[in-house]
């Protein structure tokens, strides 16, 4: 594999934060799911995860750091005064794919809540498990990693509900989303993986937010458009109001047009510094044209003022 850093787009010297947000950004733009017409997408994103991996594990980022190992894990001289100990694993975490570095085939997407527990990146399976300088035993390998996509509902995603999920072993966990959880936020459930001389490898819980009848992101902020009737925008009113946190009163100002935005605090989903967004509310007058009341109304009266004036007509 070529440099992790490159592939990323980082510097070497990059942060954790900044390859997180490069890679969550690089994994939407190349996911196979958004790429069906593309036959190279899954390499490319399988290259763009094994490079995340390696820059997330701070003992095989120093490691490559110092030219030990190259960008697949495995040891750049194996042969010589290195020694083979801690040298590359059997497979590499994908994101919802199976990896395996011994046969460089790509797993089926995984389907529904849960793929069936693909082995993915990570884990140790492989390795020589030999001797390392001055003929000492290596650490015996971790066990596989192991990938989950999990479809998070809209709502449960903003109040962040805890999620109860099946591992590949059978055992039932409530998962805690995350502060600023969004599609492509990865979780790992540390020892949850394949079990290993080692030890376990880890869970990795890739999430995708699902989308809303009514409801729109933006940002930490829920956007919502809500019908009004002529009278209530007019004469104004106190109206019901779905929000992710159930409903709510709005007071509709008199003389509301369609556009007029509203603003609820505190009702939007939890961003990464813990403090919740808001609901924004644009009002949009609905208008009926069968009723009898109205339509003689409007016969005798018009509105003389220039409402389009500041449109140049």
């Amino acid at each position: 594999m070529a440099d992790p850093y490159s592939i990323l787009g980082v510097a070497r010297g990059a942060a954790e934060a900044d390859i997180k947000k490069s890679y969550r950004t690089l994994a939407k733009t190349h996911h196979p799911d958004r790429n069906k017409d593309n036959p190279k997408a899954a390499d490319k994103f399988a290259e763009i995860t094994r490079a995340y991996d390696l820059l997330m594990d701070k003992d095989k980022r120093a490691r490559f750091d110092r030219g030990e190992i190259d960008g697949d894990g495995n040891p750049t001289n194996p042969f010589g005064g290195g020694g083979f100990g801690g040298g590359g694993r059997g497979g590499q975490q994908g994101g919802g794919f199976e990896f395996n570095s011994e046969g460089g085939d790509f797993g089926d997407i995984f389907e529904g809540i849960f793929g069936g527990g693909r082995r993915a990146a990570g884990g140790g399976g492989g390795g020589f498990g030999g001797f390392g300088r001055g003929g000492r035993a290596g650490p015996p390998p971790k066990g596989a990693n192991v990938a989950y996509r999990l479809a998070v509902g809209f709502i449960d995603a903003a109040t962040l509900a805890p999620q109860r999920i099946t591992l590949q072993d059978g055992k039932t966990i409530d998962l805690k989303l995350t502060a600023g959880v969004e599609t492509g936020t990865q979780m790992r459930l540390s020892g949850k993986g394949q079990p290993g001389a080692g030890g376990a490898g880890d869970a990795i819980v890739t999430v995708e937010v699902k989308s809303h009848p009514f409801y729109t992101r933006d940002g930490d902020n829920v956007r919502l458009d809500l019908p009004i009737t002529i009278d209530e925008a007019v004469k104004g009113a106190k109206v019901r109001v779905p929000t992710v946190d159930g409903p709510v009163m709005l007071g509709v100002p008199a003389g509301s047009s369609s556009g007029k935005t509203l603003r609820l605090k505190g009702r939007g989903f939890t961003g990464k510094t813990g403090q919740r967004g808001d609901q924004l509310v644009t009002l949009m007058i609905d208008v009926t044209v069968d009723d009898a009341a109205l339509n003689s109304f409007l016969e005798g009266w018009t509105d003389k003022r220039a409402v389009r004036g500041n449109l140049g007509v």
